[in-house]
């Protein structure tokens, strides 16, 4: 599979998941809205981000969402000019699903202004900024490329063909 491919089917992938999950959580399960305990440390809630990752910088875009997609879309892009011009495949695809978690809240932004976050992880009365499924497409596509960072790259030359190296011992 060649790498536009690749980074293509994880982009799509991310979107997918990401778009299905807002639809649902926005147009069936959050009628009307409320919090659903799924586990002790974790709810499924409804709630908009007008900032940028956690809220941060929420005044500064809040008359402006545009400028921040227009960013994100900028930043999108470069992933995936990266993902096609790396030579590792777990990259290639890490860098799809950053690139499709990042353009599904780009998208998210233009559509409705904010972007639609639903997973709240909780320990007690401490939550974690609530975040989405465009959110855990980033964050998987980030342990997968510090992952394969620490992988050795295979070589593409033979040791005895190396440069240098003689196949003869003496």
């Amino acid at each position: 599979m060649g790498r536009a491919a690749l980074a293509g089917a994880a982009l799509f992938i991310a979107l997918t998941i990401d778009f299905v999950t807002k639809w649902l959580i926005v147009n069936i399960v959050m009628i009307p809205p409320h919090m659903i305990k799924i586990t002790p440390f974790f709810n499924l809630v409804l709630g908009f981000n007008t900032g940028v990752s956690f809220g941060m910088f929420r005044e500064l875009f809040v008359e402006q969402p545009l400028l921040l997609a227009a960013i994100m879309a900028a930043i999108t892009a470069g992933l995936l000019v990266w993902a096609v011009r790396t030579t590792r495949r777990i990259e290639t695809f890490a860098l799809g699903l950053i690139a499709g978690g990042a353009a599904g809240n780009v998208v998210d932004r233009v559509r409705h202004g904010a972007v639609t976050d639903f997973l709240d992880l909780h320990v007690g009365d401490w939550h974690w900024p609530a975040f989405n499924m465009a959110d855990v497409m980033i964050t998987v596509g980030v342990v997968l490329l510090i992952t394969g960072s620490l992988w050795p790259a295979r070589s593409t030359v033979s040791i005895a063909k190396a440069p240098g190296r003689s196949r003869f011992v003496g």
